[in-house]
């Protein structure tokens, strides 16, 4: 019985606010109560420098605080039987909480069909079991003009947002996507940049301050389902993701521009990304301190960094988070058009069963690299400007990938700007073929085993420098 190759390389290297001051999560208590974090007088995390071998301390964001008053939606005319338009109950309700200052709007069991609407600060939108917010399928309820559209569900400009209960948000989804693959289609078949269609967002938080999503469901997206831009202290608890395999751009969790987000114990099943951490600002905004832990990925892109890194990415970790049947289990993509610097990023402790690839860092997003090594266009360098991807300092250990179906992997930088400082410590993967370099200028592999099916299981060429390989 003949053996496949295998690689051995070695070892390596709040403020909380009534209901919402719960906490996080069981696994997580252990740390902070070692590592209690603690809350300044300007709102921002002073969470003690933990002893991780990851650098970034267990944290919780600042909670938000929301008043004792209740508010119940169907005693501002909602019916919840599905059919009968609730828009201006809802927007009623809404509005009697942010005169009061603030409460919980209580919607209780029904299917509520509703168009857009828009959230105040120091809000609880409590979606009670075997409640549903049914979003219309109507295209024009949500046109903003110039091709554009607005999200079903947002907050702009707000403090102290949530999002909480047993209940679902369903986007109708299914009315968008037969046109989103359409679009998708003939942009591919012409060979344009973009092959996405307009679509609304379903849940978007932008330019906000203390923010939780808890125990929620979403569903059926046009596009991204939530997406938090440019906020700060944003906790996402407990919530399911669920859309088909099939369905076009339906991003799970999208935080971009964002400082001290947490997410933890959610369940994606998708149609792309499972997480896709950005860093596209147009002001030039970090994202900073980004800590996923305890989640379960189903089908999807995995948990991803990019494709926008453009106003730079530092402190972020994936924790015992496990992978089963996604695209891709790590996955930083990014390219010379939309890249800038990401950096002291660890994944850690994450099982995946029958992914397509373990581990992918590429500065090539959606472009060929067959001709890598080979003096082809992808071995030219280009001048470096602002949006030349680069990755550097990134920890990946303690990994078990079992059945991967299409190989371990690549680690990919540009001839003019190699990802460098990368350390790979207790690492097994199987895959049918091995993992790729090009491009990459110190990296340390110790205790890291590839079974490769067919082929060498490490794939390298002259583009790699400083490799240390450690038994």
């Amino acid at each position: 019985m003949s053996r496949s190759p295998c690689l051995r390389l070695s070892r390596c290297l709040g403020r909380p606010a009534g209901r919402h001051g719960r906490t996080l999560l069981a696994t997580l208590a252990a740390a902070l109560a070692a590592a209690a974090p603690t809350v300044r007088a300007d709102g921002s995390s002073g969470a003690p420098a933990a002893d991780r071998p990851d650098g970034l301390a267990d944290f919780v964001p600042v909670q938000p605080a929301v008043p004792h008053r209740t508010f119940n939606l169907s005693a501002y005319g909602a019916i919840g039987d599905g059919h009968t338009p609730a828009t201006a109950a809802f927007q009623r309700a809404i509005a009697a909480v942010a005169q009061a200052g603030g409460g919980r709007l209580v919607v209780p069991a029904g299917t509520y069909l509703t168009g857009p609407l828009d959230l105040c600060s120091r809000i609880d939108l409590h979606l009670a079991a075997g409640a549903t917010l049914l979003f219309s399928p109507r295209f024009a309820d949500y046109d903003a003009g110039g091709g554009h559209y607005r999200p079903l569900l947002q907050a702009t400009h707000c403090e102290d947002v949530v999002i909480s209960g047993a209940g679902t948000i369903n986007g109708h989804g299914d009315a968008w996507w037969p046109e989103a693959h359409r679009f998708k289609a003939e942009a591919n078949a012409r060979h344009l940049r973009s092959n996405t269609s307009p679509r609304p967002r379903m849940v978007v938080f932008e330019h906000c301050r203390r923010v939780r999503v808890e125990g929620v469901t979403l569903t059926y997206a046009p596009v991204f389902n939530l997406v938090p831009i440019d906020c700060e202290d944003v906790t996402i608890d407990g919530i399911t993701i669920f859309n088909p395999a099939d369905a076009p751009n339906t991003d799970g969790i999208d935080p971009s521009v964002s400082r001290r987000v947490l997410i933890t114990r959610c369940r994606i099943d998708t149609g792309d990304d499972c997480i896709a951490v950005k860093a596209g600002g147009r002001d030039g905004g970090l994202t900073a301190d980004i800590l996923i832990t305890d989640c379960a990925f189903l089908h999807g892109h995995g948990c991803s960094i990019g494709s926008e890194t453009y106003s730079g990415l530092r402190g972020m970790a994936v924790r015992h988070c496990t992978f089963e049947g996604t695209e891709i289990g790590i996955r930083l993509k990014s390219d010379r058009t939309r890249g800038g610097l990401v950096e002291d990023v660890t994944y850690s402790d994450l099982t995946m069963k029958n992914v397509g690839e373990a581990i992918v860092i590429s500065s090539y997003y959606q472009g060929s690299t067959t001709d890598i090594g080979a003096g082809g266009p992808s071995d030219q360098p280009v001048a470096v400007t602002a949006t030349t991807p680069h990755w550097r300092a990134i920890r990946i250990h303690d990994i078990v990938a079992t059945g991967c179906t299409k190989d371990a992997g690549m680690i990919l930088g540009l001839p003019e700007m190699p990802a460098d400082h990368l350390r790979l410590d207790r690492v097994r993967i199987d895959a049918p073929r091995g993992l790729r370099l090009a491009y990459v200028h110190d990296i340390t592999l110790r205790d890291v085993v590839v079974h490769a099916a067919r082929g060498r299981p490490l794939l390298t060429n002259g583009t790699v420098s400083g490799l240390v390989q450690l038994p």
